[in-house]
This record gives C-alpha cells, structure tokens and sequence, in this order.
C-alpha cells in the first residue's frame, strides 16, 4: 500500500531553518537525523537536497511562486507581533483580508519557500456569529459550508479528513 508521508523543503542550512520554524511557528525536532529533520507540523527540511537527489548543485529554485506551507491562528495579531519580533523576515505582502474575510499575510523562509499564515477560519465564523449573524447568514459571508459553520459554532473540529 502506497502512503503520503510528508512534504521535504530543500534548505541552504539545516541549523537556520530550524530555527526559523521554531521561533516563528513553533516546530518542534520530532527527529533529527542531521541534515534532515522531520518537524512537529509534519513536514521535513533537507540540507544537500542536491546532493540527496543527484541533482546539478545549485538547481533548486528559490521563490518559485507555485507552493506554499500553509499555518492556521486562532491569533492572527498575536502572530503579526511574534512576526514583527524577528527581524529581517521578507513579507510576500502586508497583511491582507480576503473576500471571505479570512485575514492572511505570507512570508519568505531563509530559503524563499513561500509561507501563508492565516486566521483560522473556525475563528472567523465565530466571529460573525458573535455578531449576531446566524449560521447561513456566516456561511454566506465566510463562504464555508453550513455544516463547517455548524461545527465551528460547536467548537467542534469543521475539518475531518477520511483515512
């Protein structure tokens, strides 16, 4: 049986990077096998990724434009503090709200892999309902399924994946 593990970003310097995502994102080493680390958020950083892969030294591609590790706060102005705390992180864009009034910002690793960090959007229904806007009414405006808006009104988990 075939089974997804995890996605590997390749890095310029393991020990940067891994101190990048614990400062920023609060990543945790779950295991560290040199100059390839597995984090908490379950995704892997690589050093050598040329090396590894037999691939021409120097043909990654920085800020490729086409992928992007995706983060979730309930926070979203606790993060932009932290954010703001960590000199010389290059924003992608200034803080933004989307039409489903989700509030974004992205940012560039050390490597120039893109990261978005988002409100959560149970955080964001919640918020409509607390001002007094009914389930649909919320789904309409979030544009999320009733039944996620449901759930978030619970504070139950309105993402369920199927194994």
């Amino acid at each position: 049986m075939l089974r997804f593990q995890l996605p590997l970003l390749a890095v310029r310097d393991i020990e940067v990077s891994k101190s990048f995502y614990s400062r920023l994102f609060d990543q945790n080493v779950v295991l560290d096998l040199g100059k390839n680390v597995t984090l908490s958020g379950g995704f892997a950083l690589q050093e050598d990724f040329a090396w590894l892969t037999g691939l021409e030294a120097g043909s990654g591609i920085s800020r490729s434009h086409n992928m992007e590790l995706y983060f979730e706060t309930d926070d979203f102005d606790g993060f932009l503090k932290k954010l703001a705390s960590c000199p010389g992180v290059e924003l992608v864009h200034p803080p933004m709200t989307h039409d489903w009034h989700q509030q974004v910002v992205r940012i560039y690793d050390p490597d120039g892999h893109m990261i978005e960090i988002g409100e959560a959007m149970d955080t964001v229904a919640r918020r409509f309902m607390d001002l007094g806007h009914s389930i649909e009414e919320t789904a309409g405006l979030i544009q999320h399924p009733v039944e996620f808006v449901a759930a978030a009104s619970r504070k139950e988990n309105p993402i369920k994946t199927k194994k």
